[in-house]
Order: C-alpha cells, then structure tokens, then sequence
C-alpha cells in the first residue's frame, strides 16, 4: 500500500465526502438511477451520479475519482459507455489496521 497517495487522496474534502457517499449508496443516490447493475459489482455508482452530487465539473470529477482509485480506496468497473465506482474495502480494512498499529 503506497500510504502517502491514500493520505494525500483523502486530504480534500470532497474526495473524503465521495468515499461517505459510496459507504452507503442507496441513502446518497437515488434508487435505480446511476447504480450498476451488475451483480457481481454491487453498489457501484455511475461517474455522472457522482458528479451532480458533488457539483463538480466532469474533469475534476473523473480526476478526483482517478486519485482515489489509483489510491486504492475505489474500485471501478467499465459497463459500455458507463464507469461505476464502489468502495474498496479491503483497502479500507488495511488502512484502519495499520493506522491502528502504526500511528
């Protein structure tokens, strides 16, 4: 796990708010409307659902969700023209075990 590039992904507030978002999908995002429905990548969420949540511009949408998957903390998946991000929460665990250890 590269710990500055998480640290450096959650230093801006609404990348921390993107990652709540995604914690609980189906509270942030209305039902049935931008969430994947591929079942083998459960509470995913359409890029644009992201983006008129966040109120950000589709570049710096698309760049923040980037950082978070380079990160690790997201997983995404291509379904056609669409890409879905969900929570990585193996990552999530690692991280909370080894802040729990280490700092």
């Amino acid at each position: 796990m590269d710990y500055t590039l998480i640290f450096k992904a959650l230093s801006n507030e609404i990348r921390l708010q993107m990652l709540q978002w995604l914690k609980e999908p189906d509270v942030h995002f209305p039902k049935n409307s931008g969430t994947s429905a591929d079942p083998e990548f459960t509470d995913g969420v359409c890029v644009g659902k992201i983006q008129d949540k966040a109120g950000l511009s589709q570049s710096t949408t698309s760049q923040y969700l980037s950082l978070l998957q380079r990160a690790g903390l997201l997983e995404a998946k291509r379904v056609g023209q669409w890409t879905y991000y969900r929570r990585n929460q193996e990552t999530l665990r690692q991280l909370s075990d080894w802040i729990g250890k280490e700092l």
